[in-house]
């Protein structure tokens, strides 16, 4: 067990709350992977102060320089890396490749960085007028308040973080309090790497307290936050009332259509990772199956069997393929939405009940569930849940599984099993989400390229790739007048 402690102005310091909480293993209660401090509003100020005075000379550190502390920050990640994934597997869960897998995501997306600081390009435009220059640059704004979730407690802190920081803006983040020892430790690597005293702060502590102050600090310039989508909407509507640049990841109810000329076998590996890696606890998880009626009855046989032999433990055995929910309030959710199920009609073949066998018992543990026979519009076919349940709908043909795949309030993810090209391509044209897979899971996206989604799923910003550094960073139009007289722009008469 390690004692954690804010860090505000480079230095660990404890809350002045005086208050604590335990971070512990989801696999197994008894372990207390660390103590946290609870802060208040208080060490939210220092830091917030601390990250403000940094600002100035931060953000004059030119680009390529700040890139190269990104370089060092993945050299420390890299040697890190093992331990790194073995807390992240403790204290969220999920099973140690996928933890490596988070691991890397971060380590890539600082290499990602160390490059971008050499090339972040603005325009060079013509100027309708003679003698004159016009350019565009990106300028940072300020301080940033970065609110992170639990399910990648590496990846999405770097994907906020290094680009933030990078752009030469300063920065809090409050780590979700069922995972901060992974953001804990990535904030000591970047402080080892050449991070200056107040450039980036850390304070632990709930949203009510932590969150909120960020929203309504008026030197917080803008707030980054990945999570739910009801506490997205609460978030826009502060940051609109103030104009703050607000960035939001939300929700997702993601489908995977199978048609009837897919690679069948393809379509259900697949599936079995869409479902049921992080043990369904992603924003881009397979939520939904959506199967064209010639194959399905034979692809649900397939599935069941494959499922029913998934092998659930402690995430840090290398033979496990399924971990726990992160919390019981998260397992005793993921309940609800079966009874739900079940009383909507739907029919439950497999799974829909807590896993308690062996060593599993003292932890929070969940069959991996199907439910077949669903109708679009039940709440299991509609509602994020977040967790090992997956609702199988029967689709007619290509555009009956394309009106179902669209008919939900989200749009982050989707993906479609074909060998017909036209289909594929006729997919990507009509699916109301940011991110389409052909012939792969739902789940898997890359550092450098764009993550997010339509509709409810966000407001439009994505993160990854150079999207994300358009979110941290102003546009500022500079024209330079070498004419030596006034030039008048579009005045339709000349002299």
């Amino acid at each position: 067990m390690k004692q954690y402690k804010n860090l505000i102005n480079g230095k660990l310091v404890d809350s002045k709350s005086g208050r604590t909480f335990e971070n512990r293993n989801p696999a197994d209660w008894d372990e207390v992977v660390g103590v946290f401090p609870k802060s208040n509003i208080d060490d939210l100020n220092d830091a917030i102060a601390a990250a403000k005075k940094a600002y100035p000379k931060w953000r004059s550190i030119p680009w390529p320089k700040r890139s190269e502390i990104m370089r060092s920050v993945a050299e420390r990640m890299l040697e890190k890396k093992e331990e790194l994934s073995q807390i992240m597997t403790r204290e969220m869960g999920k099973v140690i490749k996928e933890t490596r897998g988070d691991t890397q995501e971060g380590i890539d997306t600082a290499l990602y960085a160390s490059v971008e600081g050499r090339k972040y390009f603005g325009y060079t435009l013509p100027s309708e007028l003679p003698n004159k220059m016009c350019m565009t640059r990106r300028d940072p704004l300020g301080v940033w308040g970065l609110i992170t979730p639990w399910n990648f407690p590496i990846a999405i802190p770097t994907w906020k973080i290094f680009p933030c920081l990078l752009s030469g803006n300063t920065a809090i983040i409050k780590p979700a309090t069922d995972t901060p020892a992974s953001v804990g430790e990535l904030a000591q690597i970047l402080h080892e790497a050449g991070v200056p005293d107040g450039v980036l702060n850390v304070v632990y502590g709930g949203g009510g307290e932590i969150g909120e102050g960020m929203l309504n600090h008026p030197d917080i310039v803008g707030i980054s936050f990945t999570g739910s989508s009801d506490i997205g909407m609460r978030i826009g509507e502060v940051c609109g009332k103030t104009l703050k640049r607000c960035s939001l990841e939300l929700g997702g109810k993601n489908g995977q259509v199978v048609l009837s000329d897919a690679n069948l076998e393809l379509a259900l590996v697949g599936v079995l990772w869409g479902a049921y890696g992080t043990t369904g606890q992603r924003c881009t998880a397979t939520s939904r199956l959506i199967i064209e009626e010639p194959v399905y009855d034979t692809f649900i046989e397939m599935l069941k069997d494959r499922v029913e032999k998934l092998k659930l433990g402690n995430g840090l055995d290398e033979s496990v393929d399924v971990g726990p929910l992160v919390s019981e309030s998260q397992r005793e959710s993921v309940h609800g939405y079966v009874e739900i199920g079940k009383k909507e009609g739907a029919k439950l073949i497999t799974g829909g009940e807590a896993y308690t066998e062996g060593e599993c018992s003292k932890g929070w543990f969940y069959r991996p569930t199907i439910f077949i026979d669903v109708k679009p519009d039940m709440r299991i076919a509609q509602e994020e849940i977040f967790g090992p349940v997956l609702s199988v709908i029967k689709a007619r043909d290509f555009k009956d599984a394309m009106d179902i795949l669209n008919g939900t309030v989200y749009g982050l993810s989707s993906s479609i099993y074909t060998n017909d090209l036209n289909k594929a391509h006729k997919a990507i044209e009509r699916a109301e989400t940011g991110i389409v897979y052909i012939n792969a899971p739902t789940i898997g996206a890359e550092c450098h390229l764009p993550f997010g989604g339509m509709k409810q799923t966000g407001n439009g910003h994505r993160e990854g790739g150079w999207t994300a550094y358009e979110i941290f960073t102003e546009i500022k139009t500079v024209y330079i007048d070498y004419s030596g007289a006034l030039q008048k722009a579009q005045i339709d008469t000349w002299d």
